[in-house]
């Protein structure tokens, strides 16, 4: 076994996790993830994202939606960072793929609050229940 992965939503999906961990050779390692970010979720990001490149001049330029989502990324202590050969630094690991429900839905809440303090208005409810409600129903 090299990798295998399972997603916890039943008592059959838990019993074939407890197999495989109780078959697992000695230093196989186990982890166990949050919900990863849900689909509505990543849309209405990228469709905030797409607003901000859109409307907001930010200190004499215009960025794209890839810029504020690495923007947004950094205000949630997402990145790390890496020196570069000239002296500068370098942004890394910041992937929305590997957020989690609740951490999608504080960089939802953060670009909200962001597009506020500086007069963005969207031009579709960029609160959409069935958008931003990130918790998967229990059935």
């Amino acid at each position: 076994m090299s990798r295998v992965a399972i997603i916890l939503k039943s008592p059959q999906s838990r019993a074939q996790a407890k197999l495989w961990v109780d078959k697992a050779p000695d230093y196989t390692r186990f982890e166990l993830k949050e919900s990863k970010r849900t689909l509505p979720q990543n849309a209405l990001m990228w469709s905030l994202l797409t607003e901000l490149a859109r409307k907001l001049d930010w200190h004499g330029q215009r960025y794209s939606a890839d810029d504020w989502k690495d923007y947004a990324m950094h205000a949630l202590k997402r990145g790390r960072w890496m020196p570069s050969e000239d002296g500068g630094m370098v942004p890394i690991g910041m992937r929305t793929s590997d957020l989690s429900v609740d951490e999608m839905t504080d960089l939802i809440e953060f670009l909200h609050a962001f597009a506020a303090r500086n007069g963005i208005t969207w031009d579709f409810d960029g609160r959409d229940g069935a958008a931003v409600n990130a918790v998967p129903s229990a059935a």
